[in-house]
């Protein structure tokens, strides 16, 4: 009895683990065939999403949309530009005039205004001035004697109407009265060679201005081969000397306005164009233009500006500077021909200023110029080019 009890248990105790088992097994079934369902669906949908984002990146990556602009010819201002040296616009040298000797004051230095006819140095004249004394005491002597020849003269011709003197005596009378009048002369003219060398021992400025160089000091012995003493610009004027271009030289001429900035400072000065070089430096290719400025302590002979000339005004193509390019190469902008092509196009800029940057060379003003995203163009590509109006 006790076994067979046992084995009912043992019966009952099979299926119902069998039942457990094949609950599991379907339970894993539908958890994988739910992971299958979702991982498929995922992988459909980013396909699509895939192909679309392809799609609409093909579509734009191969034609993308550029803004252009024709920006035809407008009348803008002609500036040249160019750089150079400035320098006092008449820089006078100046030296001893006599024999020289020794310094003995120096009245002036530089940087000081002067006027014409000042004495700016002295050199020592005792020599001089004893050989004056000598001289002007022989003047003295030979008057007495032509004054003594002249009384000699009048008595003769007294006594000859008495018949005591010859006329032979009255003529050597005359003689002796005429040599002794040039006798006078002669020691006078000596006397005033002497005075007129004692003063040019006197260093003295030539016109008004502003010393901008002394070159001696008291006790130094100066002699007409010693070189310039002094240097004065006359009047204080000063003067940029820019070197321009050959093309640019035929744009100047005399009379243009003119605008310099000397190097260091923001300040600019008026000035205007007083000469242009007839000829040209077989070397550098370049002319010097000679602009005229008023005195002011900042413009300093010797120092380099910059300057603006205005020739006028010119018909050129005008642009955004967002549109000119640049690299080792020079500078360029790309248009787009008649088939939708980029194409880069060489330039030469001309001014720049608020308005935009003209074009020099290189445009005619009726090709599509692009406006913007010129970096991330090549020549050749393909673009839909949208028009914008000219300015």
């Amino acid at each position: 009895m006790n076994r067979e009890t046992s084995s009912f248990e043992s019966s009952d105790t099979l299926v119902v683990v069998d039942r457990a088992r094949r609950r599991r097994m379907m339970f894993i079934a539908a958890g994988v065939a739910a992971i299958v369902i979702i991982v498929a669906f995922m992988l459909m949908r980013g396909g699509k999403d895939e192909q679309a984002a392809a799609g609409g990146a093909s579509g734009s990556g191969q034609v993308p949309t550029v803004t252009v602009v024709v920006p035809g010819r407008s009348d803008v201002p002609r500036t040249v530009t160019a750089s150079g040296a400035l320098a006092a616009h008449r820089d006078q040298p100046i030296g001893i005039a006599g024999s020289g000797g020794r310094v003995t004051s120096v009245r002036v230095d530089a940087g000081r205004w002067v006027g014409a006819g000042a004495v700016l140095a002295t050199v020592d004249r005792s020599v001089q001035s004893q050989q004056a004394a000598q001289l002007a005491a022989q003047v003295a002597s030979a008057k007495a004697n032509a004054q003594l020849a002249q009384n000699n003269y009048e008595r003769a011709v007294a006594l000859q109407g008495r018949g005591f003197v010859s006329k032979a005596e009255i003529d050597s009378k005359r003689a002796a009265r005429d040599a002794a009048n040039a006798q006078v002369r002669v020691s006078q003219a000596q006397l005033d060679a002497t005075r007129a060398e004692i003063g040019r021992l006197d260093v003295r400025a030539p016109v008004s201005g502003l010393v901008l160089a002394r070159n001696v000091e008291v006790g130094q012995i100066v002699s007409p081969g010693t070189g310039a003493l002094f240097r004065l610009a006359e009047g204080g004027r000063m003067e940029m000397r820019a070197q321009l271009s050959q093309q640019d030289l035929v744009l100047v001429h005399a009379g243009m306005p003119a605008s310099v900035t000397p190097i260091g400072t923001d300040r600019a000065f008026s000035g205007q164009v007083w000469q242009v070089a007839p000829i040209i430096d077989p070397q550098s290719r370049q002319g010097e233009v000679r602009i005229l400025l008023p005195y002011d302590p900042s413009i300093r002979p010797g120092g380099f500006a910059e300057a603006r000339i205005n020739a006028g005004e010119t018909s050129a193509p005008l642009l955004p500077q967002s549109a000119v390019l640049s690299d080792d190469k020079g500078n360029y902008v790309y248009i787009v021909n008649a088939k939708n092509e980029v194409e880069r196009r060489g330039i030469k800029i001309g001014t720049i200023s608020d308005a935009g940057v003209t074009i020099a060379e290189g445009l005619t003003g009726q090709e599509a110029v692009v406006l913007s995203a010129g970096p991330f163009l090549n020549p050749g590509q393909k673009v839909s080019p949208k028009r914008q109006s000219a300015r």
